[in-house]
């Protein structure tokens, strides 16, 4: 067959519509802005993070501390993980100084924030490790960052918050709660004309702007408790000024086709977040967002696995008894659908011949160990997208702070940022 040569741009033209070309591995990523750029485009580089709440059985899970380095004999808990080994590095001995809370396990994790680090206040928090990556990979993405959560009535361990995301505030950042919720605001159509939407995004501003006028005129003669209050709420406006140019920005662009079938409506538990793996895998693919956090389920997973007690009285577990035996089977449980992320993450091609896996950061755990104990946190990182030392048992000095880890993982995807919370570096030895 003969090999015709097309300009895809006037091809594009002369349909008399303008239509977006995804990344197509024959083109090799190649841009038009000039007929010498041939070289493929750097698929760009995406962050996960997935909390368990209550965190896990610490004496099958953690490998021996002794047992260091790329040798290490892997654990029962971390068995369903073996054909990974080599893609996940184990740290232990971190630390969030600041943590005191026994039964929250996400609201600190991303962050190490103090609870009482702002006077005259009972809870405080800052910004989470992924908003710091958000802030800069959003700009380019449908949605700067996407928060999973589960049902209102599953946060067994994990505390204040709406998701694992903490805006620059320090306020919670809301999620999408189930498969299919998340399965629709990535991938289905707008019902709205184009011009309806126009008009409520400027019926929105219209009222924002409104409110902005009756703020300022109150700034007048308020104590500095109440302005402080009121600086606030202007950033609050702004925030959802921000949001409304963002949908703006994206109204004319469609949406992504779904590269999966939508989810059914009534999975909870195991089956809820083997989707949500899926869907994170299809977000990122079709790069939606290039930022992703999961606060997964505890009761709904117990429930889906057999497993007899509730997320609270299991990580109370006793040597022997059956709240152990619960315990062991949800570390197996998660061991297995992360082992599933990994394995889509790699059969996952970019245009450039690279995997997905190649391109992530991923790390899983939880800011409780097990029982109340919050040092030595459940600490798994994986993702070749960091530039990390993969396939270790990395021990470090006892009372390291995760937001070291954190730090590290940030650099390595490329974020401007030169520490995250407490941090006091990078961990050396993470970095490959």
């Amino acid at each position: 067959m003969k090999k015709t040569n097309l300009d895809r741009r006037h091809f594009l033209r002369g349909t008399g519509t303008l239509i977006a070309l995804p990344a197509l591995e024959s083109v090799g990523f190649r841009r038009f802005a000039s007929a010498a750029e041939t070289a493929p485009a750097t698929p760009p580089k995406r962050m996960i993070f997935l909390g368990i709440g209550y965190g896990v059985t610490s004496e099958t899970w953690f490998p021996d501390i002794n047992d260091k380095g790329m040798g290490y004999q892997l654990p029962e808990g971390l068995k369903p993980l073996a054909r990974h080994k080599k893609d996940f590095t184990i740290v232990q001995g971190c630390k969030h100084k600041f943590s005191r809370q026994a039964h929250w396990g996400s609201t600190y994790w991303l962050t190490g924030a103090n609870q009482y680090g702002t006077p005259g206040q009972t809870f405080s928090n800052t910004i989470s490790a992924d908003q710091v990556a958000a802030a800069q990979f959003g700009k380019h993405t449908r949605y700067t960052s996407i928060q999973l959560g589960t049902a209102a009535n599953d946060k067994n361990g994990h505390g204040p918050g709406s998701s694992l995301a903490w805006d620059q505030r320090g306020k919670p950042l809301s999620a999408w709660n189930s498969p299919l919720e998340t399965y629709f605001k990535l991938f289905a159509a707008d019902d709205l004309p184009i011009a309806q939407r126009r008009a409520m995004l400027a019926e929105e501003r219209s009222v924002l702007d409104s409110v902005m006028i009756e703020a300022k005129d109150m700034q007048r003669g308020l104590t500095k408790g109440d302005t402080d209050k009121l600086d606030e709420y202007f950033q609050s406006i702004r925030d959802i000024e921000i949001r409304l140019s963002k949908s703006e920005k994206w109204m004319d662009v469609p949406k992504s086709e779904a590269p999966l079938a939508a989810p059914e409506e009534a999975l909870a538990g195991r089956s809820e977040i083997e989707m949500m793996y899926k869907l994170m895998v299809a977000a990122i693919q079709t790069d939606n967002t290039r930022v992703i956090t999961y606060r997964e389920p505890g009761s709904r997973l117990l429930s889906s696995i057999g497993a007899s007690g509730n997320p609270h009285n299991i990580s109370h577990y006793r040597a022997g008894s059956e709240t152990e035996v619960s315990s062991k089977m949800r570390d197996k449980t998660h061991g297995e659908l992360l082992a599933g992320l990994i394995d889509q993450l790699k059969a996952t091609k970019e245009a450039d011949g690279s995997s997905l896996f190649d391109h992530v950061a991923l790390a899983f755990g939880s800011n409780i160990r097990s029982i109340h104990y919050l040092n030595n946190p459940p600490t798994l990182i994986s993702g070749g997208g960091a530039n990390l030392k993969l396939g270790q048992n990395l021990v470090l000095k006892e009372g390291t702070p995760l937001n070291n880890v954190w730090l590290t993982m940030l650099q390595g995807v490329g974020v401007n940022v030169d520490r995250h919370g407490d941090s006091t570096g990078v961990v050396k030895e993470l970095q490959a």
